[in-house]
């Protein structure tokens, strides 16, 4: 498909790495109109690979790389700012997922973001929310291959989430790994689920909800099949699940359910599907469920559509953050704007674009960087590092947080970077830079003076003649200031200046000023 024939459209994919099947969806945008071009689906069964380990085998990995070649062929003439590709509950559980990643980069030449549970639950819900309007406030559950979301919200905007790591796939070799259907497997997978949800039921029933919608494979087979039965309307109900559960129970095998309008690839993980629904429906005392088309997919579609939203939600979250580990705002954003300054200057040399992913990145970096605080001084780099790898923060994905973690592990103190944690969308030679930028903007806000008392500061940096291929040299780079007396006046920061020196100088890092 030559795209350039339809110059006013938009042709737009996301793609859904889940742990049972690979999803693409591909749409046209025109006038802010998103339509639904074609949909992909692949049985890639990636969970199946995982061993005692946690570890992905060299079959499953094939698995997806074959068919990751297959949506290759279908948007290959795709801008990269078109296609956005989320990666689920197996790859956030894989220790060996990097390796996945970067031979799938290989494949596929587009970023591949291993998104949290919570992420994944936020981007379930903005997608069945845009394709299901009718009732405002909306009760979400989507049972996945490893894991199981349940959000609750009202219009676009999830009020309460949830991921859970119940899922077909690993309840499947968890509950019914010798393939034997019968009630005390069921009881006991049902039994299992409901440990789960416990914990979850009295805050979402005092919620409350207008109407409860599935989506995704497990729960569309649960649906097609109880329309088989003779239940026509498609509505899933407490009842019919029991008497499904029972339909499964007269037979001895999973290899021998012959469902109507069940498929034989979803076949070997249905009766578990099954079970983790009914468990669902029990603890949350459910009357009926609908359907809905949108999932995940289609949240990652309609976000990079408006990608005003996803900032709009970045801001929402980086505000939260630092509303509770009471920042001192004033003082973080002084640092961003000067951190954003001093990528206006260098960012061409370093060839990073000030509005790139990179460039807020290091913005939200700078907003976020003293939350450890709250917690104590000594340290708080390290403290506010852990806050943001480990923390909910919609918006973001895995390694966004990783990156900005990174950011603020390495603002201050010794540059360690033998600590710096293995990266697949992002090179760390882009990182590093970044560091460097963050530190200086600090550094020369020490004194937490107000913005303008600070002078006209010029950051330049000096082409590295070294070994490119190295990622730990970083280049010569220099501070200066219009006025030449300013340092003497501020010996206090030339102190500094001069520490932060020595600092960069053990890393091989090179400054002057």
């Amino acid at each position: 498909m030559n795209l350039a024939t339809e110059p006013n459209i938009r042709h737009i994919a996301a793609i859904d790495l889940g742990s049972n099947s690979f999803h693409m969806v591909v749409a046209k945008v025109t006038d802010h109109d998103l339509q639904i071009v074609s949909r992909h689906k692949q049985r890639v069964r990636l969970a199946d690979g995982l061993d005692e380990h946690m570890n992905l085998d060299n079959s499953a990995i094939q698995r997806g790389l074959d068919c990751l070649a297959m949506f290759a062929e279908r948007i290959q003439d795709f801008d990269a700012d078109n296609v956005r590709i989320a990666a689920t509950h197996t790859l956030r559980q894989a220790n060996n997922a990097h390796i996945f990643l970067s031979r799938a980069r290989h494949v596929l030449p587009f970023p591949i973001e291993v998104i949290a549970g919570e992420e994944e639950a936020r981007l379930i819900y903005l997608g069945v929310a845009h394709t299901q309007p009718e009732w405002e406030k909306k009760f979400v559950v989507d049972i996945g291959g490893g894991s199981t979301e349940m959000i609750i919200g009202s219009g676009f905007e999830p009020q309460l989430l949830n991921s859970k790591q119940l899922g077909c796939v690993s309840y499947t070799n968890k509950f019914f790994n010798n393939g034997k259907l019968s009630k005390k497997n069921f009881s006991k997978a049902i039994l299992a689920a409901e440990q789960k949800l416990e914990a979850l039921s009295k805050p979402y029933k005092k919620l409350g909800w207008d109407a409860v919608l599935g989506s995704s494979g497990t729960i569309k087979a649960i649906r097609e099949v109880l329309i088989g039965m003779g239940h026509e309307d498609g509505i899933i109900t407490l009842d019919r699940l029991q008497q499904l559960v029972e339909e499964l129970c007269k037979l001895d095998q999973i290899d021998d359910i012959k469902l109507e309008n069940l498929t034989d690839e979803r076949k070997p993980v249905f009766a578990a599907g099954v079970a983790i629904l009914l468990a669902i429906f029990e603890s949350f005392s459910i009357k009926q469920m609908y359907f809905s088309d949108g999932a995940l997919r289609e949240g990652l579609m309609y976000e990079m559509e408006a990608r005003f939203q996803r900032s709009d939600i970045r801001m929402r979250t980086a505000e939260n953050l630092a509303d509770k580990h009471q920042v001192d705002v004033s003082h973080a954003k002084n640092v961003r704007r000067q951190a954003e300054r001093f990528l206006k200057q260098v960012g061409p040399t370093l060839e990073i674009k000030s509005k790139s992913e990179l460039g807020s990145l290091l913005t939200w970096g700078a907003l976020l960087h003293e939350v450890g605080l709250s917690i104590s001084y000594k340290g708080f780099h390290r403290h506010s590092a852990y806050i943001l790898q480990h923390t909910n923060m919609p918006g973001f994905n895995q390694e966004q947080q990783q990156v900005l973690a990174a950011l603020v592990r390495f603002q201050r103190k010794a540059l360690k970077l033998q600590e710096m944690p293995e990266l697949t969308i992002y090179k760390k030679k882009q990182v590093l830079p970044l560091i460097a930028i963050l530190r200086l903007a600090i550094v020369v806000n020490g004194q937490r003076k107000e913005e303008n008392e600070l002078p006209k500061l010029t950051l330049s940096v000096v082409e590295n003649t070294l070994n490119s291929e190295d990622e730990d040299v970083c280049q010569e780079w220099k501070l200066t200031c219009e006025d030449k007396s300013w340092l003497e006046t501020n010996r206090l920061l030339q102190a500094d200046l001069e520490t932060e020196q020595q600092y960069w100088k053990n890393a091989g890092w090179h400054l002057s000023f």
